[in-house]
């Protein structure tokens, strides 16, 4: 997995030269010149190249020559990487881990990591695409072969009196279903192409984000993959074509001759009945009453709309609760944050006297306990917590977790509990649910945090939504460490202002109160969210808008046929005095009552397919989502995507609609 890639620049062939890490503190563009101090001086070294590595494997590349002037003698080490014939289990890995150090010291492996550990963790942004993506996937191959099907037959419908024909000149019931599939294969073929060359261009931002996650370059789409998506696609079309082509090869000769292009009208007569007693304008009424009279083509066109529904109904939810799980990931939602000072502030070189640095003026460190009081006393304070970081161990897990000890009320702070309560008081906390899965604990049960003065037991209360750190974090009241951890300072302090209140005025009047204690405070607030969420929004933006216009184009293609079979029936409407813009809104209402109807439908469809694949998504990255991410959707929402289905409708309608408006009543009527 971990093969060192090079994104840019080549490797350094020579001593003088170094290749960056695209991930590391340090990196300058190529051809700069970077010096280091060594125990033989300050070389310089120049950049050629940029690598990544998933595991962090070094911050820079030199030549092995290169390394006795940048480390003292002594003070180096040995990192090796090792690929093992057997290495798909942890058994096996482990057991090759001892082959390899079976003949060194005692004490000489520092440490050493799985690349199965690796992997395991770099997946946990890229499941999060695998339930989505399979949900458009599907809704895709749906509604490409209702697109198919619908297309092969109308032109098996309107090419009646030809497939007669075809039959009279000899052609046998197989030859006609082939070649009407050979029809629907041509431009198949051509827009397989033109979709390959789409998939690549779409490709392109989820590679790269799949490139930032496992530390390498930007993979290409493998060519066996464009090879499989083309031959299935065409396989897929041929099948569809063959059952629409069916039909073709069952008509009698004699029956299909005598039918020719005139359409049947025997059906709708009853709602044709019903919509002339309903105070109706004609027009309308005539509209109506069409997807009565073509039952099976109606259902095929509000198919196509449901399914388009659908997909905006599930985008749209899926846009608010990626939302909420960004604002649950930012939980800050403080006013003003006064930011924790660094580890090393305020401290003392050798030599310096008190609030010095090395000879330069450095401000004391600031007490929790004094920047606290200032936030009191400050004049539009409303509601402030304070929130101290420490680093702990877990009993049952290896490493360390981040514990966040608060002071004060933090619950307004933008926390999302998936179920529990939020801390109350010393000796609770609240983790989120890798750190429940990793541990095997439930709410009630209990944790002990080691690597303090004095082992903690803290009792779980809540389970949290906190992606961030894998979900290895403890929230907890700061009273909890008061004995395992009284020399808390490295505190933030967050702040929501009183009603009213100018941010910015509040901002600047509570720095200059802090400024002689050496704090600032900033303005705070939610951030724009993270990289995959953009992806993942962009993604169903782009998916939504292809699978709507793929839903318009089957509801053009069947208010075409139909316009085309009611011809001479519209030009006797215009020639009895009915106008253009009667003729359009008696098209568009032919496909308004099929419209509301699909969606109608497709919006609790969509909401349930959103309810379903928001918490796979979770769970591919092991997140537990509480109520208020998935339930995103109110009645103010609901209604205007049930009147999408209407408006997917009428956008197909409109092309044949303006058609039949402009066609000449002469030409209407000599139409056979």
């Amino acid at each position: 997995m971990d093969r060192v890639a090079l994104a840019d620049g080549r490797w350094p062939a020579r001593p003088g030269e170094i290749a960056l890490s695209a991930d590391a503190p340090l990196f300058a563009a190529l051809g700069t010149r970077i010096g280091f101090a060594g125990p033989s001086g300050a070389p310089e070294l120049t950049v050629v190249g940029v690598g990544r590595s998933v595991t962090g494997t070094a911050d820079a590349w030199v030549v092995p020559s290169q390394m006795p002037a940048l480390t003292a003698p002594g003070t180096g080490g040995h990192q090796m990487l090792y690929r093992l014939a057997d290495s798909g289990t942890a058994a096996g890995i482990a057991a090759g881990g001892r082959a390899v150090t079976r003949g060194l010291p005692a004490g000489a492996v520092a440490g050493e990591q799985s690349w199965l550990t690796v992997r395991k963790n770099a997946e946990r942004d890229t499941a999060l695409y695998v339930p989505f993506l399979m949900a458009f996937g599907l809704l895709g191959l749906v509604m490409s072969v209702l697109v198919v099907g619908n297309v092969v037959a109308s032109a098996v419908g309107t090419g009646t009196r030809r497939i007669g024909i075809l039959k009279a000149v000899g052609l046998t019931p197989a030859q006609v279903v082939r070649a009407y599939a050979a029809q629907a294969l041509i431009p198949a073929a051509a827009g397989t192409v033109l979709g390959v060359l789409a998939g690549h261009l779409l490709a392109v931002p989820v590679l790269a984000e799949a490139g930032e996650v496992y530390g390498t370059s930007s993979p290409a789409v493998a060519p066996w993959v464009d090879a499989a998506v083309a031959a299935g696609v065409l396989a897929l079309v041929a099948a569809t074509a063959w059952a629409s082509a069916r039909r073709a090869g069952r008509l009698r000769t004699v029956d299909a001759l005598a039918v020719g292009r005139h359409t049947p009208t025997g059906h709708g007569r009853w709602a044709a009945r019903v919509a002339g007693r309903l105070p109706l304008p004609l027009p309308v009424a005539l509209g109506v009453v069409r997807p009565f009279a073509r039952p099976a083509r109606a259902l095929a066109m509000g198919t196509a709309v449901l399914f388009g529904t659908v997909a905006v109904t599930f985008t749209v939810g899926m846009g608010a609760s990626l939302g909420e799980v960004m604002a649950a990931r930012a939980h800050d939602a403080a006013d003003v944050v006064v930011p924790a000072p660094p580890p090393d502030f305020g401290s003392r070189g050798p030599g310096a006297g008190p609030g010095t640095d090395g000879g330069a003026d450095v401000p004391p460190r600031a007490a929790p306990a004094a920047v606290a009081a200032a936030v009191e006393a400050a004049a539009g304070t409303g509601r402030h917590y304070s929130a101290a970081t420490v680093r702990a161990t877990v009993a049952g897990l290896t490493g360390t977790v981040d514990v966040h000890a608060f002071t004060g009320d933090a619950s307004w702070g933008g926390y999302t509990m998936v179920s529990g309560r939020w801390i109350e008081g010393p000796g609770e906390a609240v983790v989120p649910t890798p750190l429940l899965t990793a541990t095997g604990t439930r709410i009630g049960g209990s944790l002990t945090l080691g690597g303090l003065a004095e082992p903690v037991t803290v009792r779980i209360v809540g389970e949290l939504l906190d992606p961030r750190k894998e979900g290895m974090q403890v929230f907890t009241d700061a009273s909890t460490l008061a004995a395992a951890r009284p020399d808390l300072t490295e505190t933030s302090h967050h702040i929501a202002v009183a009603p009213g209140t100018d941010v910015d005025a509040y901002v600047d009047a509570l720095g200059a109160d802090l400024a002689p204690l050496g704090a600032t405070a900033r303005a705070g607030g939610l951030d724009g969210g993270s990289d995959m969420v953009v992806t993942l929004n962009a993604l169903s933006a782009v998916l939504t808008l292809m699978l709507v216009a793929v839903a318009a184009l089957g509801v053009l293609n069947g208010v075409l046929l139909d316009t085309r079979e009611r011809i001479r029936e519209i030009g006797v409407h215009k020639a009895l005095g009915m106008t253009p813009r009667q003729t359009v809104a008696m098209v568009l209402t032919s496909v308004a009552v099929t419209g509301l109807a699909a969606g109608a439908l497709g919006v609790p469809l969509g909401v349930a397919l959103h309810g379903r694949v928001l918490p796979a998504m979770g769970e591919s990255v092991g997140l537990g989502f509480p109520g208020s991410v998935i339930a995103v959707y109110d009645w103010a929402a609901l209604v205007p995507l049930a009147l999408g289905g209407l408006l997917i409708a009428g956008l197909g309608a409109l092309p044949p609609a303006g058609w039949a408006a402009r066609t000449r009543t002469a030409t209407a009527l000599r139409t056979e």
